[in-house]
């Protein structure tokens, strides 16, 4: 508690909160517990922008987002003094719409859904239209998809790791942008090259070869496959539905207290499983953010029953199958084996 004490109090929100508290659960389970994931890579994007002069003062910053990369950029740029302006769709939920807009922060609805690409491609579009309005030496994209600087970022989680836990671990963390999950990846196998990444995806998303769909998983998925997705790095990908990742949300906070959202909640049930079934690993769960935003939705019995999302039994196990494209609800595990998705899915084409 001495150290605690003397230790100097953080500059900012964004240096206090970027990095998570590791909690151990289990004796092999270990969960990175993240106020909101995504203030570590915004914070990264944006301090790098500035010192390459690619981001300057006077100038707006662009992103399109329906979570916590929109509220970490509304952070960072409250406190650099930029401008923010985001483009999303109506599932962003009113308690994080509200908080953006109190951070200063400009929120653009996009309501009509592209047939191909969906709302993630109409926000693009959008998005896209406003640069073009605005001029683009005037505004700067951070492009959490694509820009290597979101993964970049990871390195310093990847460094908590290592200090914490002097053995190779097993990652398990949900896939959105790609970008914590092959970041700290990479990150750990510099010095950790045993190190093991199992990815946790949704059923109807397209990263890893589901045909897309509608999705009540938020957080993960996606109906585009970012460039940040590095396939080659995955050993190992567990697909989860809504129910069974809500059930697991509030089997981690009545087992363990930790107060965490859906996507945490799929990873934890894929961490514990795998942690009971290989005992001689380590296992490290990136939890991306905390409870308070599904107080009324994961968190809520008779939301859930409305919602017809119910789940009275939290599984033990998962089925496993021959491809990803194949997997059924609510859990399938698939050996993805470091391949890149087109040899992947060129493996069920060719048995087809």
């Amino acid at each position: 508690m001495d150290a605690v004490r003397k230790r100097l109090p953080f500059s900012s929100y964004s240096d206090a909160y970027a990095l998570p508290s590791i909690i151990r659960c289990e004796a092999n389970l270990y969960l990175a517990q993240f106020a909101f994931m995504k203030l570590l890579p915004a914070k990264y994007i944006i301090d790098q922008a500035l010192s390459r002069g690619t981001l300057t003062h006077g100038m707006k910053v662009l992103e399109t987002s329906s979570g916590t990369f929109a509220l970490g950029l509304a952070v960072v740029c409250q406190e650099r003094g930029f401008k923010l302006e985001i483009f999303t769709d109506p599932v962003m939920d009113k308690g994080l719409e509200s908080r953006l807009r109190s951070l200063g922060a400009d929120v653009f609805i996009i309501t009509e859904k592209a047939q191909q690409g969906g709302y993630q491609r109409s926000r693009l579009d959008a998005l896209h239209a406003r640069m073009r309005q605005l001029g683009h030496h005037s505004c700067f994209w951070p492009r959490q998809y694509e820009t290597p600087d979101n993964p970049a970022a990871y390195k310093l989680f990847a460094d908590q790791i290592l200090g914490i836990l002097d053995t190779d671990v097993t990652l398990v963390g949900s896939v959105g942008s790609g970008g914590s999950t092959c970041g700290t990846i990479e990150g750990l196998r510099q010095k950790a090259p045993g190190a093991c990444l199992i990815g946790v995806d949704t059923f109807n998303s397209v990263i890893f070869g589901q045909q897309d769909g509608e999705r009540k998983l938020r957080g993960l998925g996606n109906s585009l496959v970012p460039k940040n997705v590095k396939h080659e790095l995955y050993d190992e990908v567990h697909l989860i539905s809504a129910p069974l990742a809500f059930a697991a949300t509030r089997a981690l906070h009545e087992r363990h207290a930790v107060f965490a959202g859906p996507t945490s909640g799929a990873s934890y049930i894929v961490g514990r499983w795998r942690a009971r079934q290989y005992p001689e690993e380590t296992l490290m769960v990136i939890c991306p953010d905390e409870g308070h935003r599904y107080v009324e939705a994961a968190y809520d019995h008779e939301w859930l029953k409305h919602g017809c999302l119910n789940e009275s039994v939290l599984l033990d196990a998962p089925a496993t199958e021959n491809h990803p494209s194949a997997a059924l609800p609510p859990w399938n595990r698939y050996r993805w084996n470091r391949r890149s998705r087109e040899a992947v899915l060129n493996v069920r084409e060719n048995a087809s």
